[in-house]
């Protein structure tokens, strides 16, 4: 007799390793410390530990070719050779060398445009599709599949991302790709993705996942005919392939009709539908050929599930599909949490038993597919303890802090305005700052050396004294101020040398927030970042940069910005308590930092700087949604900012991605000045201003700053005199897209002073009065 069960499945698994064995092995390679053969049975040693571990973990159905050199998307790229011309010519599999230049660029050759992956803090590189020729240049899938099968034993799902949504994420001639676009080269695509699905399954593959997160965001039945097109070709060219069609992020509009298209398991978010993809599912139930792939787990989210809730969701489940046609999965790709709780070793107990990343969740899932199949007594002790652990946390001093309460009581009682209006603000500003045409500026951060770095560590480790490490910080902040000075930059910077990450760092002084030890995630390529778990209430207790820009301020004559994180980017890039609403955790922030506004300006800073680079890219994925987010950012915003005098100047930064249908909220903010990325968006975002028109002051970033190539005076040149054909020359700042951190020094030097020297010959060229 065939006993019927539910599986356990995943989507994908985190790739920098427990120790961030991954990024230091990246960056090895680029330094020249690694040659090609060493770094590839590295990475092979580190995939091998991450199936390991899923395997122990007991899932059923584990992902292969979900790992990456450095973006998932850049590997499609690489695979169907989608090479832009100003690299060359390829017709054979790139090697690290050639790979690692589009993402990171050459001397002669711009890097490929970065953007975030739909509304996550995640960066892909854009695929271009300008006189593309495809061709297959690599089954990576394949080779991945193989090695997990003759290496561990395991029968893989390799994880591809599917063709209708590698069109829509790529662009041509500077603009993503229409509906029109995307059926005019889907025919010439479809073929290489035949060629990959006949040679997994000539190998024996029973199941692939194709990632088609795209999905979510029709509307329209017309926009379902590429994908039926793909999945129909696909199936009919290798039929004893099973196709697991995977969304993820949000609900299906079209849930009806998505759910006939021909495949044999569809996977659906039931964790960021907002309940809708549940009510379809309850209401019009699930076609009886078909897997139910069901996303129950938070995939980038840390909190442990509530056990006994997501079984009374599975039984729902089991009552419009059978047992054996359910796998019980992540909402999402495990990539966008960190990998184990094991190494927070400092963790207050209370908060460590509330917390799950990556491996705690494949131990739910394994835990719920077992009650599923066997009963909850089967399992009744880790559901004792994931109710006692979900209890404590939750009636913990840490959520109960009644001073915040108060406090967030009394904010309809306020209104949170500047106190004179942009025109009037403005003047009294430039009046007090007395700024050159065309000031000059960075965003923040300079370079984090590898001495920068060994001295926090020690200092973190207790190796050295504060009054040491204080002592380095001020001669750190001395140097670049005068570094500064001497490139000719009008409004100067500290350069952030205290702080690891924009956000983390004001987790660490905040109530509330807890920093990590490893709880590392990838951002972009090598990049990894700690996003701070925010899991009580927050509060102010005490300045946090006031010394440290006072201090700066101290050695110069020139203003030196006050430098914070907004509300919003610092919610969108921590990990939020979910036992309230989102919203009013921001305000809860809002009403901290406000306090540290006030404190600055008290210190005589003149320019204070809230940056807000998260706020496009958190937006929600359906327009139905926007109204209510984008609200709660301007008014998070308003509450930090708006306790300052007219003369002080605020600016804002912002990072990334299609400003054109925001632009109503950026003016909203009503900050003095606001810098926004276009470098690697080749200035999209002017067409934008230029529409629209906008009053304020504003620097378009002038150079890219996450390649390590230096842009000539010329190149910049360019990017200005583009800007300043839509946007006045007295409401326009010259600067870079973002912070300088991740920088080499020569390199930071050299393109400032290229910076400099395009912005001087451009003031040469106008017959325009000074400020």
């Amino acid at each position: 007799m065939v006993i019927m069960t539910v599986i356990s499945s995943n989507l994908g698994y985190p790739r920098l390793g427990e120790h961030r064995e991954w990024k230091h092995l990246l960056e090895h390679f680029w330094k020249g410390q690694l040659d090609t053969t060493a770094f590839h049975a590295q990475a092979k040693q580190l995939r091998l530990a991450n199936l390991k571990k899923q395997q122990a973990l007991g899932i059923d159905l584990i992902p292969v070719a979900d790992n990456s050199d450095y973006d998932h998307v850049l590997d499609t790229i690489a695979a169907f050779g989608v090479i832009p011309a100003r690299y060359g010519h390829f017709d054979q599999q790139l090697d690290l060398h050639d790979y690692y230049a589009l993402a990171r660029g050459t001397k002669d050759a711009v890097a490929s445009e970065m953007t975030k992956w739909f509304n996550i803090n995640y960066h892909y590189i854009v695929p271009e599709f300008d006189d593309v020729h495809f061709q297959l240049l690599d089954n990576r899938w394949l080779r991945y599949y193989q090695e997990a099968k003759d290496e561990l034993g395991i029968t893989g799902k390799p994880v591809i991302l599917g063709p209708v949504s590698f069109l829509k994420l790529g662009k041509r001639n500077g603009q993503y790709l229409d509906d029109a676009a995307v059926t005019e080269l889907l025919p010439q695509l479809l073929p290489l993705y035949v060629q990959v699905f006949q040679e997994l399954a000539a190998a024996g593959v029973q199941w692939i996942q194709l990632d088609e997160p795209t999905l979510v965001k029709t509307t329209q039945s017309a926009e379902l005919r590429p994908y039926k097109e793909a999945l129909t070709q696909l199936h009919a060219a290798a039929p004893t392939l099973n196709i697991e069609l995977q969304t993820y992020f949000d609900s299906l509009d079209l849930y009806d009709q998505i759910v006939t298209l021909p495949v044999q398991a569809i996977g659906l978010d039931l964790v960021h539908d907002h309940g809708e993809n549940l009510t379809d599912l309850l209401q019009r139930g699930f076609p009886t050929d078909k897997v139910l792939a069901a996303g129950i787990i938070d995939g980038h989210n840390v909190w442990v599930s509530d056990l006994s809730a997501k079984l009374a969701l599975i039984q729902q489940l089991l009552a419009v599909v059978p047992s054996d046609h359910l796998w019980l999965q992540p909402a999402n790709s495990l990539l966008h949490v960190p990998i184990t709780t094991a190494n927070e070793t400092k963790a207050d107990p209370v908060l460590l038993g509330g917390l799950a990343f990556a491996d705690q969740k494949l131990a739910e899932l394994s835990t719920l597919t077992t009650a599923a199949n066997k009963g909850t007594a089967s399992v009744q002790a880790a559901f004792d303890r994931n109710r006692a652990n979900l209890d404590a946390l939750n009636q913990s001093s840490h959520r109960n802090n009644q001073a915040v309460r108060e406090a967030e009581a009394h904010l309809t009682d306020q209104t949170f305005e500047r106190q004179a209006p942009f025109a009037t603000r403005i003047q009294l500003q430039h009046d007090r700052l007395n700024l050159p045409l065309l000031p000059t500026t960075t965003i923040g951060s300079f370079p984090q050396s590898s001495e920068v770095r060994s001295k926090r560590a020690a200092w973190r480790k207790g190796n050295l004294s504060d009054e040491d490490y204080q002592a380095f910080l001020h001669a750190e902040t001395k140097r670049w101020i005068e570094i500064q000075e001497q490139l000719g930059l009008d409004v100067l910077v500290h350069g952030e040398f205290e702080r690891t990450d924009m956000v983390e760092y004001f987790g660490q002084k905040l109530t509330g927030f807890y920093a990590t030890q490893n709880g590392w995630v990838q951002s972009y390529g090598s990049r990894g970042v700690r996003p701070p778990i925010i899991f009580g209430d927050v509060a102010y207790t005490q300045p946090i940069t006031v010394a440290a820009s006072v201090y700066a301020q101290s050695l110069t004559t020139k203003p030196v910005k006050g430098m914070l994180t907004a509300p919003l980017t610092i919610i969108n890039w921590s990990f939020v308590r979910d036992d309230i609403p989102k919203a009013q955790v921001q305000n809860q922030i809002a009403l901290a930092l406000r306090q540290e506004v006030g404190n600055l300006e008290k210190a005589g800073i003149k320019i204070i700087q809230v940056d807000e680079p998260a706020l496009r890219e958190g937006l929600p994925l359906k327009a139905r949604h926007w109204k209510s987010y984008l609200d709660e950012a301007v008014y998070s915003f308003k509450i930090t900012t708006t306790g300052v005098q007219n003369d002080t100047q605020i600016h804002t930064h912002m990072c990334y991605s299609n400003f054109a249908d925001i632009i109503g909220t950026i003016k909203a903010l009503d900050a003095d000045v606001i810098s926004i990325e276009t470098s690697r968006s080749h200035g999209e975002i002017i067409s934008a201003f230029e529409t629209t028109g906008y009053d304020k002051e504003i620097g378009l970033g002038v150079y890219d700053i996450h390649s390590p190539r230096v842009p000539s005076v010329d190149e910049i040149k360019t990017n200005i005199q583009r800007a300043l054909r839509v946007i006045d020359v007295h409401q326009f700042w010259i600067n870079p897209d973002c912070g300088l951190k991740t920088r080499q020094e020569p390199e930071t030097r050299a393109a400032l002073a290229n910076m400099v020297a395009a912005r001087d010959a451009i003031q040469s060229q106008l017959n325009t009065p000074t400020k």
